[in-house]
C-alpha cells in the first residue's frame, strides 16, 4: 500500500485529530500527517497540530473572499503537501467541487451515528445525540464514510455500535460515542494502510 500522507481538516477541539497524532507517534499507525487545515484560526485543533510540529493552515471566509477561492486554496494546500488521503475530523464546512473531484474516493469523514440514521444537513454533534435519545434507540454508534457533494451519504467504510443507557443524557452519550470515534478512526486508517480497505487512487 502507498504510504499514507494525511491532510486533516478541523474546526474545533480536534480530539479525533489527537487520536490520529498519538497513533502515528506510538507506531500504531504507519502514516504521516502532512498538514492540518482549519477554518477557525482559534481552534484547539491547530494548537494540537503545532505542538506536534505538524504544519497548519487557516483557510476560511476571513482569508478568502469566495467559496471558490476557499476551495482552490484548500486543494492547493493539500497538493503542495503531497497529501494522498484527506480526513475530516469535526470540520464544519462543506468541501468545494475542485477538492472533491481531485480527491474523489480519498476523503473520509467520521459521523456520530450509525449512518444512514441521523445524517444530513445540520445533523452533527449534540443534534445527532438528541435525535437518538428522542427516538428511544437502544443502540447508537459512529461511522466512517467517504465524502461526496451531499452530507453523510457517501459509502460507509466502517462502523462501531454503542449501547444507549436508560439514564443517558446528550452529554453522557456524546462523551461515550466520542471515545469510540477515536478508536474507530485509527482502526479504519490501519485497515486502509494494510490494504484491507481499498480506496480509489491509493495503490496497493
Amino acid at each position: 500500500m502507498e504510504h499514507l500522507k494525511l491532510g486533516v481538516l478541523c474546526s474545533h477541539n480536534g480530539t479525533n485529530l489527537q487520536a490520529i497524532i498519538d497513533a502515528c507517534v506510538n507506531g500504531q499507525l504507519k502514516a504521516e500527517l502532512r498538514i492540518v487545515i482549519g477554518n477557525n484560526s482559534k481552534s484547539y485543533a491547530l494548537i494540537r497540530a503545532e505542538r506536534s510540529n505538524i504544519p497548519v493552515s487557516h483557510i476560511s471566509g476571513k482569508t478568502h473572499e469566495s467559496l471558490d477561492s476557499i476551495d482552490e486554496a484548500i486543494l492547493e494546500t493539500l497538493l503542495d503537501n503531497q497529501v494522498n488521503l484527506v480526513l475530516l475530523a469535526g470540520y464544519m464546512k462543506k468541501l468545494g467541487p475542485k477538492t472533491l473531484s481531485e480527491y474523489n474516493g480519498r476523503i473520509l469523514n467520521i459521523h456520530p451515528s450509525l449512518l444512514p440514521l441521523y445524517g444530513g444537513k445540520n445533523m452533527f454533534g449534540r443534534a445527532v445525540h438528541q435525535a437518538v435519545l428522542n427516538a428511544n434507540d437502544t443502540v447508537t454508534g459512529a461511522s466512517i464514510h467517504l465524502v461526496n457533494h451531499e452530507y453523510d451519504v457517501g459509502k460507509v467504510l466502517a462502523q462501531t455500535k454503542i449501547p444507549v443507557n436508560k439514564n443517558d443524557t446528550v452529554d453522557s452519550l456524546s462523551d461515550r460515542v466520542l471515545k469510540h470515534e477515536h478508536k474507530l478512526y485509527v482502526k479504519t486508517l490501519q485497515m486502509i494502510e494494510r490494504g484491507n480497505i481499498k480506496l480509489r487512487g491509493l495503490t496497493s
